[in-house]
């Protein structure tokens, strides 16, 4: 299953290297594009639920690191959310 890590500029101009064990989260995001904070989370969760539901299938398990970069995205939501209309930035994909 190919994994990828994608980079992310969170509202305070600070970077974080993402992981995803699946190449799905490219169906979620696009590079250079900034969004809304719950439309970041949203996607995330999606995405991220998405890749680990595919590990689940192949391997019997779910991925616990992508259930560990979800937990990470929603407690860096929360600690913006009082910023109002912030944005996350997706600055690139690494296959």
């Amino acid at each position: 299953m190919p994994e990828m890590r994608f980079r992310v500029r969170w509202p305070d101009g600070s970077e974080e290297l993402c992981y995803s064990p699946s190449l799905v989260v490219k169906e979620y995001f696009k590079v250079g594009e900034d969004y809304d904070l719950e439309d970041f989370l949203t996607r995330s969760r999606t995405a991220l639920g998405l890749a680990s539901d595919r590990v689940q299938a192949k391997y019997g398990f779910p991925c616990h690191l992508a259930l560990a970069q979800l937990d990470r995205i929603e407690q860096r939501v929360i600690h913006y959310t009082p910023l109002g209309a912030a944005q996350v930035r997706v600055i690139t994909f690494l296959e």
